[in-house]
């Protein structure tokens, strides 16, 4: 284990922040991400084992899917849900946003990691404390689920 007293802190919060930024861009979402990983890591620095560098990578991304799966349009989910897609024309960005609204919050995470984040299966698993099988399940419905909502079925 290693004492408080050998980490730099100064490069911990860099680490954060710069991971943070991976995920969600530059701008306050990421530096709040960055703080919160940075005090969660000091909080539990008797814990690490080794590596911390790529500790406190893996606490910072958790950070900040968190955040990022509270981001939202404005648009409320039930005029996103009244928007219908034309089959005839091809899917945008604002289509997809919309459909991903939609669904339930379990699934928008693990398509948010699996996709967004671009995460593995593996990786899912482990961010959502969940085991390997039941990632992949649940990704399968949840992709389901998804094209229904886009109409590309």
């Amino acid at each position: 284990m290693l004492s408080h007293y050998k980490w730099d802190w100064t490069h911990v919060h860099r680490e954060a922040l710069q991971e943070a930024r991976r995920v969600l861009g530059p701008g306050p979402d990421a530096e709040d991400a960055a703080q919160d990983a940075t005090i969660r890591a000091w909080r539990r620095r008797a814990t690490c084992r080794d590596a911390p560098a790529a500790w406190v990578r893996s606490i910072a991304r958790n950070e900040a899917l968190r955040i990022a799966t509270r981001r939202r349009e404005e648009l409320p989910l039930e005029e996103a849900a009244a928007v219908a897609h034309d089959p005839g024309e091809p899917l945008d960005e604002h289509d997809v946003r919309i459909a991903v609204r939609a669904l339930e919050e379990s699934d928008r995470l693990l398509l948010l990691l699996r996709y967004w984040a671009d995460l593995t299966q593996l990786e899912v698993a482990a961010a959502a404390e969940l085991p390997e099988g039941t990632v992949k399940v649940r990704l399968h419905r949840a992709r389901e689920r998804l094209r229904v909502a886009l109409g590309v079925v």
